[in-house]
């Protein structure tokens, strides 16, 4: 029988998982999770702690995608390409959630979802959605600009609904919250990936144990030179299949994606599509992991 005291305690971590999956990364302490559990209130975590395995994934997913537009056949993943992944802590399924790239007329669409398990949605539910759209045409001045972002967020009571407009011809980045009637222009460097392009390009780079990867996101209304540190080689088993993998773990310094305490851990596989079977998040109790469970690759 699941312990109710655990259970409100995992909540918070649980969702800032599912966040990173799709980018959040500004989501400050007021949402806390007292909605749920307001006799916990003492022992509140902010939901951006657990949105880290959802970014995690679309930092990796950006790597794939900067290889995909700008070294031509170099890059060996396959279009379309799908993964679907199990969300568990403790043993307990948590949730799902998918990324997927494809073509479409002149353009190369990542999408990314995330949904709660039936269980938990009962009293806390999160539906996410997050899209990269990068036009098919980029060339050697505009590599790593993406065209356009966007932003869905669902969680308990907390809504989100944001996007980015990276302009193609100028250093410019419109920035829109579509909730709070906000919209602003930032100047960004002539490469730089959203949080979801990230992780594409992240499989493309060379990955050797004990360097580092650095890769300039923008999200947030920021700029941030986020690094990667590479840790070691390891062979790891989920419901996909049994792979040979580079673990790596993404670091940021600055108020974002992988805010607040709890290291982040992704499991690529040791060849030419690092593919991302694995993702695991230290929580509050225990930890959320993300499993490959099938898809098209």
């Amino acid at each position: 029988m699941i312990d109710p005291s655990a259970v409100s305690s995992f909540i918070p971590s649980l969702c800032s998982v599912f966040c990173n999956i799709h980018g959040v990364t500004n989501m400050s302490d007021q949402y806390l999770y007292e909605d749920i559990c307001p006799r916990r209130r003492e022992a509140a975590y902010p939901l951006s702690f657990f949105l880290r395995v959802e970014s995690t994934l679309h930092l990796c997913m950006s790597v794939l995608l900067f290889s995909l537009v700008f070294c031509g056949e170099a890059f060996s993943f396959q279009i379309p390409e799908t993964f679907v992944y199990d969300l568990t802590w403790s043993g307990i399924k948590a949730g799902e959630a998918s990324l997927m790239i494809k073509k479409n007329g002149g353009e190369l669409i990542i999408t990314s979802t995330t949904k709660s398990a039936q269980w938990l949605s009962l009293f806390y539910t999160v539906d996410d959605w997050a899209e990269s759209r990068l036009p098919g045409d980029v060339g050697i001045k505009s590599i790593g600009r993406p065209a356009n972002y966007k932003l869905k967020i669902r969680e308990g009571k907390h809504r989100k609904n944001k996007e980015v407009i990276f302009a193609r011809d100028a250093s410019t980045a419109l920035y829109i919250d579509y909730l709070n009637g906000e919209k602003k222009s930032f100047d960004i460097p002539s490469v730089v990936f959203d949080p979801l392009s990230s992780f594409y390009h992240l499989r493309t780079r060379d990955l050797a144990v004990g360097k580092s990867v650095f890769i300039p996101v923008f999200d947030s209304k920021k700029v941030r030179d986020v690094e990667i540190q590479v840790l070691r080689k390891e062979k790891v088993k989920v419901p996909a299949g049994e792979f040979n993998t580079v673990v790596v773990k993404p670091l940021i310094k600055s108020e974002g994606i992988f805010y607040r305490k709890g290291e982040i851990s992704i499991w690529l596989t040791d060849d030419d599509k690092r593919i991302p079977v694995k993702l695991k998040t230290e929580v509050k109790i225990g930890s959320v992991i993300a499993h490959l469970v099938r898809g098209n690759y």
